[in-house]
């Protein structure tokens, strides 16, 4: 994370203490609250003059004449990146970690995570898995529905679990399916997706352990998708509704623009890609996104990749307002994180 030129050691006090009392009260901050707030004697005056210079160099923003000032985007940029991320309490963290190893699946605890986040920061909580390309499959299993549908179950050894429905052109027995699941479970339990779907269309040109009627419905499940893993990310959003309650500074139209953003998986991902471009295990904090939305002028992202045990990176992150509890923010994100890489299943 880049940091402006460096301060001086009374500017950078004065600077710290005047957004971290707008973050606690949201309103405009006067130099008779920062005198009342230090514990060495200097004057309203002296605090004047400070302020005074950072709003010159573009930290500080007076709403009005005879009002305080307010920080600049600016500022919480410089603000964060003095941060160094509070401890994070080791009860808590083995609270957390038992509570994900108790869920069975990949997708159960991206979701959780999103909802953990949400709670403890109270903005919204992001989390993202990313399906490594060589998942190893654990079984299929066939079932049929009416209409000539058939629901395709995928389960991968990592525990994620995919279903797609298939239209047949003619009806399948329980039988012919039964031979089907047999066969693939039997022949390519253990192996990587791609390569059991490469092996099998070999084998389908040559195979003659299977009839002819089975053998001819294997290639059509083939052709919809049989073994195919969806590889796209597992993404889990909670806590929008708490941008509704932030003065943003948008019009209704605007605010609309921004839900509608986020209501799109692909554009969530794009935030994540766009912001946490970090190696795994490394925090990012991100302070006014208006490059990924104009609506999202005001808000900041703090998160970080992270290896799950599965091998699966995983995406967390916090979006809300610029005026946030930064140290408390990053904490979540740091609890989450480590939670996500040392449940086991």
């Amino acid at each position: 994370m880049k940091t402006d030129a460096p301060l001086k050691s009374r500017h950078l006090e004065i600077l710290t203490s005047i957004v971290r009392s707008y973050i606690e009260t949201g309103e405009p901050v006067g130099s008779r609250t920062i005198s009342k707030l230090r514990t060495n004697a200097l004057s309203p005056a002296s605090i004047r003059n400070v302020m005074s210079d950072l709003a010159d160099e573009g930290y500080l923003s007076q709403p009005h004449t005879s009002a305080g000032r307010v920080p600049t985007e600016r500022a919480f940029r410089f603000y964060a990146s003095t941060l160094t991320a509070n401890r994070v309490a080791a009860t808590d963290s083995d609270r957390l970690c038992n509570e994900f190893s108790s869920l069975d699946t990949v997708g159960a605890r991206v979701e959780r995570s999103s909802y953990v986040l949400m709670e403890l920061t109270r903005n919204v909580g992001i989390a993202a898995a990313i399906p490594a390309l060589a998942q190893e499959l654990d079984q299929i299993e066939l079932v049929p529905l009416a209409g000539n549908r058939l629901l395709m179950i995928l389960v991968t050894r990592d525990r994620m679990v995919r279903n797609r429905v298939v239209t047949l052109d003619e009806p399948a027995s329980a039988e012919e399916l039964g031979s089907i699941r047999n066969y693939v479970n039997r022949n390519f339990g253990g192996w990587q997706l791609g390569h059991a779907r490469r092996e099998l269309m070999r084998r389908m040109a040559e195979e003659r352990d299977l009839y002819h009627a089975v053998m001819r419905k294997l290639q059509l499940l083939y052709s919809k998708g049989l073994l195919e893993a969806d590889t796209s990310p597992e993404v889990h959003m909670e806590g929008a509704s708490n941008l509704l309650g932030l003065d943003l500074h948008l019009t209704r139209e605007r605010m609309r623009d921004l839900f509608h953003a986020l209501e799109e998986k692909k554009r969530v991902i794009e935030l994540l890609d766009r912001f946490l471009e970090q190696p795994v295990g490394e925090l990012e904090v991100h302070v006014g996104l208006e490059e990924a939305h104009p609506a999202m002028k005001n808000l900041a992202l703090i998160g970080m990749t992270v290896r799950m045990v599965n091998g699966h990176p995983c995406k967390v992150a916090v979006l809300g307002p610029m005026r946030m509890h930064y140290e408390r923010v990053i904490a979540a994100v740091l609890q989450t994180s480590r939670a996500l890489e040392n449940s086991h299943f």
